[in-house]
């Protein structure tokens, strides 16, 4: 496996006032204030004229949210929109991350990588395989063994159906699979993926990406650091560190909760 080429497969063994509140809201209040007036404009008793100035302020309240929270087709753009719980959050030994997935390009890998964080499938598992300068891979359950040369051979006991639309952008997050020659239809591993550490125009078309990270590069980094270590195990140009990139943690949170921390992150960078 290499990174100079279409490789990561699994070995072949497996008003005024209100401008004022406006502008002083924070945005994560601005949803439940908008939910309030619709809920007040819909109250039986509340004269007709009064009902059209709730429904128009809470029309400006959902409008300015999406503005707020969006300045570019960004992660916090796409978190504005996103659905209730679709970022998963990585707890590791070495720090936190973060994941936006991607439901309306990879419906079923999404849906399944959901269902795994609910079963709690992926803690004490590893990021068995660091490659320098091309991927971090994770999610084999033979990386709970003693055996670290097993590590990416394993899965949940199935595949699934490729949904290959994006790109492999620096911190994409896609799933791993056998090559072309024993799997022509592209089908992914249950369980395996892999984070982009740079652009890799030369994996698109190949594998499915699902999902993206938006906070914790640093912890990334600080995977890929333990790749120098001289007491782990290697094949190759692949690392394994072991439980030392143990997963100790995943779970769902929804898109709101991340918001303020991409949108932080965004204006920061300007």
């Amino acid at each position: 496996m290499t990174p100079n080429g279409r490789q990561v497969y699994q070995p072949l063994a497996s008003s005024q006032g209100l401008d004022r509140v406006l502008k002083s809201a924070k945005l994560e209040t601005l949803a439940p204030l908008a939910l309030a007036c619709e809920n007040l404009r819909s109250m039986p008793l509340l004269p007709r004229r009064l009902s059209r100035v709730v429904a128009s302020t809470g029309l400006a309240l959902m409008a300015l949210g999406a503005y707020a929270v969006a300045p570019s087709r960004s992660a916090s753009a796409r978190l504005a929109s996103a659905a209730p719980e679709s970022v998963v959050v990585l707890e590791t030994a070495v720090g936190q991350l973060a994941i936006e997935l991607f439901p309306a390009d990879a419906p079923r890998t999404a849906a399944n990588f959901r269902k795994l964080v609910n079963e709690h499938f992926y803690d004490g598992l590893t990021f068995h395989r660091v490659a320098p300068g091309f991927v971090v891979q994770g999610g084999d359950p033979n990386s709970r063994d003693e055996n670290p040369f097993n590590d990416g051979q394993g899965g949940p006991g199935y595949t699934l159906p490729a949904e290959i639309k994006r790109a492999h952008v620096r911190g994409a997050v896609a799933m791993a699979r056998r090559g072309d020659t024993e799997n022509p239809n592209r089908e992914s591993n249950g369980s395996q993926f892999y984070i982009a550490l740079r652009d890799l125009p030369q994996l698109d078309g190949a594998y499915t990406v699902f999902g993206q990270v938006i906070v914790g590069w640093d912890t990334v980094d600080s995977l890929v650091a333990l790749s120098e270590r001289r007491d782990i195990a290697r094949q190759g140009n692949n690392a394994n560190p072991g439980r030392l990139a143990l997963i100790r943690h995943a779970r769902l949170e929804p898109a709101a909760r991340w918001r303020s921390r991409v949108l932080a992150k965004t204006h920061s960078r300007r």
